[in-house]
């Protein structure tokens, strides 16, 4: 199955439909209902559902929740078939699916730093109530398994001095700040996940996940590591505006969604995985440079321009966090693309776009 004339894009989806670790069985035969299905992970998880089900003939059918029909056929415009099926609507809002279905993978969700501090009630009204609604939609389906997509921002600051972080360690986060919306939002989510679980016997299992990223990323995408790759391959200089201090793990998009999937169909109800690189932690400031030291020709520099109040252009305090994650490779799961690669991926599939 060809999905996409980039070629890293092609290459990420097949790679992640031959996971061995995700139980591919258990998926034969079953509907699976995609919330956010036009986002990055959200497309990818589709897609590499689609590719496992015509190479390992599963014969599941893909239900994908989305708000414009248009942008979803454009996007899947390569593997439009009868196994995939487009709900129209929206996680806040009534929506018809009258289909049986047997697993959901929840991914709708904000992204955007610079949105969670200019729509903060958007913001924890869409993780939490969206995410009610889902739950439900998941009892009255009597679904299988039920994934809820959730972020390494529910572990505030870390305590610990070396950041590692296990999922049953939790660290500070300031209630009374905006950008707070998305983290206390995700905390509360995954309450709602285990209330679900608890009192209605709903099969929910949490993925913690740090930021994925690889093929698929949008060109002009705000976050910081497409910035940072803009201007790899534009040229330009690379401006931080905080000491770039900050250290984190990533994981590459294959690797993420391969691990989703392990969790969908392997993971225990009402526990939580973290899923990340453990050996890709770097800082911003060291990511920085190795942007400009390894994929713009020389061009880029690195430049300060150090933010008075870092946090209201949606920056996160000063942390060291790195993800632990034992738990989900108890399942089987090992990442697969490391830390340059993951990034090398992510410049020369964003230079085929730009042509594109």
């Amino acid at each position: 199955m060809k999905v996409s004339d980039n070629r890293y894009f092609q290459e990420d989806i097949e790679n992640a439909a031959k996971s061995a670790s995700v139980d591919w069985d258990a998926l034969k035969g079953k509907g699976v209902f995609v919330t956010g299905a036009t986002g990055l992970l959200g497309s990818q998880i589709v897609m590499t559902l689609l590719m496992a089900n015509e190479q390992k003939d599963l014969g599941l059918t893909v239900y994908a929740l989305v708000r414009s029909e248009e942008k979803a056929k454009n996007i899947f415009a390569n593997v439009l078939s009868g196994s995939l099926v487009f709900v129209k609507g929206d996680v806040m809002k009534p929506f018809e699916l009258d289909a049986d279905i047997d697993f959901v993978i929840h991914a709708a969700n904000p992204t955007s730093s610079k949105f969670f501090v200019e729509h903060p009630v958007e913001t924890i009204t869409t993780t939490v109530c969206g995410t009610r609604k889902m739950l439900q939609l998941a009892y009255e389906k009597n679904v299988s398994s039920f994934v809820f997509l959730s972020s390494l921002e529910v572990y505030g600051i870390p305590s610990a001095e070396d950041g590692r972080v296990t999922e049953k360690d939790y660290g500070y986060i300031d209630p009374m700040s905006v950008r707070s919306s998305y983290s206390e939002g995700k905390r509360m989510a995954e309450t709602m996940c285990v209330a679900y679980a608890s009192q209605y016997g709903v099969p929910v299992k949490v993925a913690r996940l740090c930021q994925s990223l690889g093929s698929g990323v949008d060109y002009n995408d705000g976050r910081v590591f497409a910035q940072f790759a803009r201007a790899a391959i534009e040229g330009t200089d690379i401006v931080l505006k905080t000491d770039g201090s900050t250290e984190r793990n990533y994981s590459y998009i294959s690797d993420a969604v391969a691990g989703i999937l392990t969790v969908l169909t392997k993971g225990e109800t009402a526990q939580a995985y973290n899923i990340a690189n453990e050996a890709s932690g770097i800082t911003i400031k060291d990511l920085a440079l190795l942007f400009c030291n390894e994929f713009s020709e020389g061009r880029s520099k690195l430049v300060f321009d150090i933010a008075e109040d870092a946090t209201k252009l949606g920056y996160n305090p000063k942390m060291k966090i790195l993800l632990d994650t034992s738990k989900l490779r108890a399942l089987s799961w090992e990442p697969k693309v490391g830390l340059k690669e993951t990034f090398q991926r992510l410049v020369e599939s964003m230079k085929l776009d730009r042509k594109a």
